[in-house]
C-alpha cells in the first residue's frame, strides 16, 4: 500500500513563477506540483498537494490529515512565522511533518529566523530553491520508513 503524503502550500506560495524571481524562482506551484508528482510515481509515493492563503483552512488541512495521510510535507509560507494554530494543529495530529522553506530563511529578514511550527516538525529543508518538495518528499517517506 502506498503511503498517502499531505503537501501543504501557504499563503502567496500561488504567486511562484511571478513574484520575487530572484528569492524564489521561475516556476510556478503548479509546475512544482507537477514535478512532485512525477517524483511520488518514481518513489511509490501517492500525493494530496494542496494551497491556501487562509490559515483556517491550513487548520483544515492539517485536521483533515489525521484520518487520511500518513505524512506531511508543509511550506506555510508567511504562516510560519506567525502562526499558533498551525503548531497546535501539526502537534495535535502527531503526523511525520516536514517543514519547507524555498529561501534560507536564515539568511532574510530577522523576523523570519524564527519558526513557530519547527516545534512539529521531524525535519526541516529550507535554502534549496524549489528542489527542497522533492528533498522533502524523499525525507518524508525516509521517516515514516524508520
Amino acid at each position: 500500500m502506498k503511503l498517502k503524503i499531505l503537501v501543504i502550500n501557504g499563503p502567496n506560495l500561488n504567486l511562484l513563477g511571478v513574484r520575487e524571481k530572484d528569492k524564489y524562482g521561475k516556476d510556478s506551484l503548479d509546475q512544482i506540483k507537477k514535478e512532485c508528482e512525477k517524483h511520488s510515481k518514481k518513489i511509490d509515493l501517492e500525493l494530496d498537494f494542496k494551497q491556501s492563503n487562509v490559515e483556517g483552512e491550513i487548520v483544515n488541512f492539517i485536521q483533515e490529515a489525521r484520518k487520511q495521510h500518513d505524512g506531511i510535507v508543509i511550506n506555510a509560507g508567511g504562516y510560519t512565522h506567525t502562526s499558533v494554530a498551525i503548531l497546535d494543529a501539526l502537534l495535535a495530529v502527531k503526523k511525520p511533518t516536514i517543514e519547507l522553506h524555498i529561501t534560507n530563511i536564515y539568511k532574510r529578514e530577522d523576523f523570519r529566523h524564527k519558526s513557530l511550527i519547527s516545534k512539529a516538525a521531524d525535519g526541516i529543508i529550507c535554502g534549496f530553491g524549489v528542489e527542497g518538495y522533492i528533498m522533502a518528499l524523499d525525507g518524508i517517506k525516509k521517516i515514516i520508513n524508520k
